[in-house]
């Protein structure tokens, strides 16, 4: 039995590859994947060999092929649909796997997409579950205003389930004139001409003047939830005039981690079911605004290394 893969095999090429699957044993089931989410920020580093030798280790996903000294096969959204005749047959499952067009899944640990969510929307879990721990990490309440810099995928789910959230006042913060579009036909105010005194503000646009854009919009004791990665790309700094002055703090988010104020009561399978009750809204559908036939993967992401790409939507899903 054969599988396709996409391997970045250089920091310059991609490729599909064909692989063997072992048949699968009574406890496993045959997936046949639909779509898998790119995630665009940690993925183009992924690509182009920007992840640090420190974090190899750390940032190994499951199944993951190579390592990221090349060639690595990587990715971590992907959902299909259980092929095996039995109970489990035609319905859809979320997991963390790169992307690749079958796969053989452990029975006894599937995660079943609620019939309500459609395939596609149900790629952006796991985008969603980094979006959610970022503003538990904040600890934004009701009637709370709030920038949120970088209007990408990340950005904008952040944006969303601040904007479901009553009486918080949601800002985008962003140049790219399409992200600008997307987020005003979307119902988000942008670019304000004061940015200041704001309660938090949230960071994604990987840059250090999206940075210290959001450490300058906050106000007295102001938090700043930084969720971008930068890899190997060094980030510089203002902390003079008021930061210290009015006790301004820098929080990281990652969601590899429950926040420490709701682990004794949550864990991961929590966490992803209250995903699964957000994404049965349908609005969350904008924010996926290109497919990429598998076939044509690799050179989607010839074209992601080099960034232009990424002003051009705000979400890409690859369909199989």
């Amino acid at each position: 039995m054969q599988t396709t893969a996409l391997w970045h095999i250089s920091s310059s090429k991609s490729s599909l590859q064909q692989e063997e699957l072992v048949s699968p044993l009574p406890s496993q089931l045959l997936l046949k994947s639909l779509y898998s989410l790119v995630s665009t920020g940690t993925e183009r580093l992924v690509a182009n060999g920007q992840v640090p030798a420190a974090m190899h280790q750390l940032m190994r996903v499951p199944s993951m092929g190579g390592d990221f000294g090349f060639p690595v096969k990587y990715g971590y959204s992907l959902v299909g649909a259980i092929t095996t005749k039995g109970q489990y047959q035609g319905q859809l499952v979320h997991l963390l796997h790169p992307h690749q067009s079958t796969l053989i899944i452990d029975s006894a640990n599937i995660d079943l997409v609620p019939k309500e969510i459609p395939a596609k929307r149900a790629a952006l879990a796991s985008n969603i579950e980094t979006a959610l721990n970022a503003i538990w990490d904040s600890g934004v309440s009701v009637g709370d205003k709030v920038v949120v810099c970088g209007f990408g995928m990340i950005g904008g789910l952040v944006a969303r389930l601040l904007s479901l959230m009553p009486a918080v006042e949601v800002v985008v913060l962003e140049k790219n004139g399409y992200r600008i579009a997307q987020a005003t036909q979307m119902g988000f105010s942008t670019n304000p001409n004061t940015l200041q005194n704001f309660d938090y503000s949230f960071h994604t646009s990987g840059s250090s003047a999206g940075l210290q854009a959001c450490i300058e919009a906050v106000g007295m004791e102001g938090k700043v939830i930084e969720l971008s990665w930068y890899g190997t790309k060094s980030v510089q700094l203002q902390l003079g005039a008021d930061f210290h002055y009015h006790r301004k703090q820098i929080i990281s988010s990652q969601v590899g981690h429950v926040p420490f104020s709701k682990n004794a009561r949550w864990d991961y399978q929590r966490r992803k079911q209250v995903v699964w009750e957000l994404l049965k809204n349908p609005v969350f559908d904008a924010h996926i605004t290109h497919e990429i036939p598998f076939v044509e993967s690799p050179a989607f992401f010839e074209a992601l290394r080099g960034g232009t790409l990424l002003n051009e939507g705000l979400g890409w899903v690859i369909k199989y």
